[in-house]
């Protein structure tokens, strides 16, 4: 995604990879001559280093664009409309399926978000609320899948195939806004939420609490990615909720019914 060539670039911020962070506009710097000319013979030999093995050079290594999109705390604006997290969490997605293979599957969301997903040997599956196997999933069926997420990317525990006749959508599907590159983050509070809610608060929790509280979630407001639950003070999970512009925070009681969402 990162822009580079083998040429030599110019001294100027233009020659930057996009993802680099640029020097501020205006600030000059003044050289003495000598410094200069000692400066110049230093930015040929760089140029030649990097044009010798541009792979290594153009680029931030993967964890530096992590911990960089970390500090956006799950605002749009991630690449694939993924928002920023901290790592791979309990989580998970629904959608319709659109193409298998012997070990992994990829879906498209109601939102129109992009997900892949990897089965292992482990995976479990379910056919409306029978037992089932990967032979049962195909093109076409909508699906909940339910593992670990690393952005849009899910290592699945359980694939469910639901029922066409699942039920009728939830009125809050409605007020999902699905993902939009440069758009701002939707300024909207709806129901509950604990009034005493930090982002960053509160403590990851995995296994069933997760996977029930994603669950919940999903059902609600179904188009995004679910990278992570969290239990906060009160006892009631945070669902961290990605790939959409609209919401990011589900609040779902220690029942597992959702209360609220922003």
């Amino acid at each position: 995604m990162d822009d580079h060539t083998t040429s030599c670039p110019d001294a100027t911020p233009s020659g930057v990879p996009r993802k680099v962070r640029r020097p501020r506009s205006g600030r000059r710097v003044r050289w003495a001559p000598a410094a200069a000319a000692v400066a110049a013979v230093v930015a040929i030999a760089g140029c030649s280093a990097a044009s010798s093995d541009p792979a290594g050079a153009a680029s931030p290594s993967p964890s530096a664009s992590s911990a960089s999109a970390s500090a956006g705390q799950g605002r749009p604006g991630g690449g694939d409309g993924s928002n920023a997290r901290s790592g791979p969490a309990a989580g998970g997605s629904a959608g319709t399926v659109d193409s298998t293979s012997a070990s992994d599957l990829t879906l498209t969301t109601s939102a129109g978000q992009k997900v892949t997903v990897d089965e292992t040997s482990s995976t479990t599956y379910e056919k409306g609320t029978a037992p089932a196997t990967a032979a049962d999933v195909t093109k076409g069926d909508n699906v909940l899948v339910l593992g670990t997420t690393d952005g849009t990317k899910i290592t699945a525990a359980q694939v469910v195939v639901q029922p066409a006749d699942s039920g009728s959508t939830p009125s809050t599907a409605g007020q999902v806004v699905p993902f939009e590159r440069g758009a701002p983050s939707t300024p909207k509070t709806v129901g509950q939420v604990p009034a005493d809610y930090s982002e960053g608060s509160g403590t990851v929790v995995d296994g069933t609490a997760a996977y029930r509280a994603t669950e919940a979630a999903l059902a609600a407001y179904p188009g995004g990615v679910v990278d992570r639950v969290v239990k906060l003070g009160d006892g009631e999970y945070e669902v961290h909720n990605i790939g959409v512009n609209w919401p990011h925070h589900i609040f779902v009681d220690q029942n597992f019914k959702v209360v609220g969402a922003e």
